[in-house]
């Protein structure tokens, strides 16, 4: 995404879409001086750029009064005659769900296509909460392509998703209705801060419904002179506004209670950290605030010191540190918006590959501020075998009409770790309580189930949010089966017998959407070594090879207190397992990963690609005869450099070099 910082960078045009290798500033230019001469005069000023009239663009065919203003872009013709037309030299077309986007390259353009999910995701997100909010203001959104709202239903009766009429509940349907395209003046008004090639709000206009304004903000000029020309060629002007303007002083600008945004959209190239106490006050009330993180290392364990700068928490290297990152990021959101009286309620928080994705709802009140402490938890992660347990940063008890806080009671652990003896590791304070709101996700699933044509990624979102609905909601972080097993030195379990012998010895148990080998359950740690040492009777490992001291052999000293059962039950398999839904991300291609930062004036530091291919096998068929040396070429000699003539063990001769270039 576009770094937001200082004019050091002043363009990265991307929506995770780069160029595979750099123009110059002056080429840059000129791509951008015949569109935006105009524009960009008000744009310095810091007015809102809403057309960019002199931008040559093709002319859009019209539409019937029936059919909203982006009725054209509705049809693969259309698409096709509308993209060569109005393009400047050097440009690329790029097209996600309804959004064609003009991107400037004098070059290749790659597309990373694993955000989209990011970007499908998001617009169904906000149309369920557009749903509900404007239903309170007697409004209802008119979804393209949905016929009737469904349930999808996961029973385990059934090996297929029952579909089944939503129940209504007597109350007459809202006579105003809200359509994708048009604006909707008590409809919701979006900010996305970080807009870039402004993709993700194009996308906005065009797919979600009930919408009053979009403004799409960039701290670059020709980023937002960009967006204009985005915003035009998409045929959006009219709910579109561009923005040149710090997203941060944009934000608080606006903490007005009359102008504050009824969604906010940080989707920044690494931490969000500096633009989260602008945005926890700049929406609004019952306001829904989207936030990406794509530092998963800092956010994983990798560097603690820098996550505690950043997000006020220490994190932990553990297997659970996907699910714990997102509960890093709802505590810092919580903390900041506690300043100002207000409390966060998430809806959605899912940690895919290297990047996180959260969506709460901020609100007022000072009297739910004062349980924030008792929603926040240290964790004691025991280094030897994994073990981890819960200190809560505060306590609430009731007292009659009143509630009374205090502080927490503990520590929940000794000195040492009463398993296997070592240490433990202290993390945190993150989020423990529920991370996700199971009937707004049910919503969203339900929407989306009904309605698969509308994102090209919906049966991942489907799979994903099926996970979700199964998740145990009150049992914060999880185990992994494979740690375990690693940690006794035995062969591992399968997924069905090890959340079976829990099953049977009667704890709760779930995978989770964070990790293929998750499990989340209520089970003390020690029914957990208990499972396993009764694992370990059936599947001996060699005692005599393990140290004294060693986790294993202090685990595998105790003898189990109870006998575990290894048969499979048919509950211990989720039903979204069993409908082979796609539940985590696959490869869609090639170095699909997270792109490089990007240099003064526009492209990426290096060629990623040609990086790695340089850097591959260089510890594979290593010379081992210094005689061999002579096929290779002396770069010194190239450059004419090298000293040692004739002795040289590198080859000299520059005619074979360049043969070999030629071949």
């Amino acid at each position: 995404m576009l770094v937001q910082t200082v004019r050091l960078f002043p363009l990265i045009i991307s929506c995770h879409l780069r160029p595979s290798c750099t123009h110059s500033a002056r080429q840059t230019f000129q791509w951008i001086l015949g569109s935006a001469a105009a524009a960009s005069r008000g744009l310095r000023s810091m007015e809102p750029l809403k057309t960019a009239s002199d931008v040559p663009t093709t002319k859009l065919p019209e539409s019937s009064a029936e059919e909203t203003s982006m009725a054209p872009m509705d049809t693969a013709a259309d698409k096709e005659k509308m993209s060569p037309a109005g393009l400047l030299p050097g440009e690329t077309v790029v097209k996600e769900g309804k959004a064609a986007i003009l991107f400037p390259s004098a070059n290749e353009v790659f597309y990373n296509p694993v955000q989209e999910f990011n970007r499908d995701l998001t617009c169904a997100v906000i149309t369920e909460f557009a749903r509900d909010l404007l239903a309170q203001r007697g409004l209802k959104v008119v979804v393209p392509g949905e016929k009737e709202r469904v349930v999808v239903s996961l029973s385990e009766e059934t090996n297929e998703a029952d579909v089944q009429t939503e129940e209504k509940n007597g109350a007459e349907e809202p006579a105003v209705t809200a359509t994708v395209g048009e604006k909707c003046e008590r409809g919701l008004r979006v900010l996305e801060g970080l807009a870039a090639s402004g993709l993700r709000s194009v996308r906005f206009a065009l797919e979600v419904p009930g919408l009053q304004s979009v403004t799409a903000n960039d701290f670059s000029t020709k980023a937002a002179a960009l967006i204009a020309r985005n915003a035009q060629y998409n045929g959006v002007s009219h709910l579109l506004q561009a923005s040149c303007k710090d997203a941060s002083m944009l934000m608080y600008e606006m903490r007005g209670k009359k102008e504050r945004y009824d969604v906010i959209d940080l989707d920044p190239y690494g931490s969000p950290a500096s633009f989260l106490d602008a945005a926890v006050q700049a929406v609004s009330e019952g306001g829904l605030l989207c936030v990406t993180c794509t530092d998963m290392a800092v956010m994983a364990g990798n560097s603690g010191e820098t996550c505690y700068s950043k997000y006020g928490s220490v994190s932990i290297k553990a297997k659970y540190c996907h699910e714990m990152a997102l509960r890093i990021i709802l505590h810092s959101l919580d903390q900041r918006a506690g300043v100002y009286q207000r409390y966060i309620q998430p809806l959605l928080s899912v940690s895919v590959d290297f990047y996180i994705r959260v969506f709460v709802r901020v609100f007022t009140g000072q009297a739910k501020v004062k349980n924030s402490a008792s929603k926040q938890a240290l964790v004691y992660n025991c280094v030897g075998c994994g073990s981890f347990h819960l200190q809560r940063m505060g306590r609430r008890t009731s007292n009659g009409k009143h509630m009374k806080y205090s502080p927490a009671t503990g520590p929940p652990v000794g000195p040492e770790c009463e398993h296997c003896g070592q240490r433990h590791q202290m993390g945190g304070p993150m989020w423990a309580e529920p991370i996700h709101d199971l009937a707004f996700v049910q919503k969203v699933l339900s929407s989306v189930s009904g309605n698969p044509s509308r994102f090209g990624t919906s049966k991942r979102i489907e799979g994903m949010l099926s996970m979700v609905t199964e998740e145990l909601e009150d049992v914060p972080l999880y185990y992994t089966v494979d740690n375990l097993s690693s940690t006794i030195h035995c062969n591992t379990p399968s997924q069905l017998q090890f959340r079976s012998a829990l099953l049977h010895a009667g704890h709760r148990v779930s995978l989770s959407h964070a990790c293929k080998n998750a499990i989340k359950t209520d089970a003390p740690p020690a029914a957990l070594w208990d499972i396993m040492r009764c694992w370990e009777k059936a599947n001996p490992v060699k005692r005599e090879k393990l140290s004294e001291t060693s986790p294993a052999f202090k685990i595998l000293s105790t003898e189990p207190s109870s006998e575990a059962c290894f048969t499979v039950r048919e509950d211990a398999n989720p039903q979204s397992r069993k409908l082979h839904l796609t539940r985590f991300q696959e490869n869609p291609q090639a170095f699909w990963g997270p792109k490089a930062r990007a240099k003064a004036g526009g492209g990426i530091s290096t060629d990623l690609q040609d990086k790695r291919k340089k850097c591959q096998n260089k510890r594979k068929n290593q010379i081992t005869d210094s005689s061999e040396l002579k096929n290779f070429p002396c770069k010194k000699f190239r450059q004419g450099t090298c000293t040692y003539g004739d002795n040289c063990c590198y080859s000299h001769n520059m005619e074979q070099t360049k043969e070999e270039k030629m071949e």
